[in-house]
């Protein structure tokens, strides 16, 4: 038993020694009952890292400027709408693109009415009595017309720059 032990060690470290290219240091014609010494290359040393106790953090800084400028809207009812727009953590780009849609549909006027359809108010609510829902005051107050507004394009549309997408696809939104 002791010898086919020794004979598949030998056998075992030969194929590993092999497949990392070692070579055998005697020659083939050595009798098969005994074991072959094999060398093998020189490996490089292996190095162990460890991690420090605490990740090291730095802190990035850019000199690069914001693309949109925030200013603030000259328009009363635009104000209105733009504070409107950052209670429900919209960006500025979805006001813009509320900017775009309210001034084609009514210029922000909040005494607009559309003659040939009836539509009312900032957002041109058709039928104009659907922003009664929004409070009392719909036909005369515009912040009670943005609010109902955004609630109808948040409903209908998710956002501002969706409902503007399907104005400018569809002329109605």
């Amino acid at each position: 038993m002791d010898s086919k032990r020794a004979l598949s060690t030998a056998l075992i470290s030969a194929t590993a020694l092999t497949a990392f290219g070692g070579t055998p240091a005697r020659a083939e014609s050595a009798p098969p009952t005994k074991t072959r010494a094999w060398t093998t290359p020189a490996l490089p040393k292996t190095r162990i890292w460890t991690t420090p106790a605490r990740p090291k953090t730095r802190v990035w800084t850019t000199k690069a400027q914001p693309q949109i400028t925030a200013e603030k809207p000259a328009s009363r009812n635009k104000r209105i709408a733009l504070g409107q727009v950052v209670q429900r953590s919209w960006n500025l780009k979805e006001f813009r693109c509320l900017d775009n849609l309210w001034t084609r549909e009514s210029n922000w006027n909040h005494r607009a009415r559309n003659r040939s359809s009836g539509a009312y108010g900032i957002p041109q609510a058709l039928p104009a009595g659907k922003m009664r829902g929004a409070g009392h005051d719909w036909r005369s107050n515009p912040e009670t017309q943005i609010r109902w507004g955004l609630a109808y394009i948040k409903g209908r549309y998710g956002r501002p720059c969706g409902a503007w997408g399907h104005f400018r696809s569809h002329n109605w939104y």
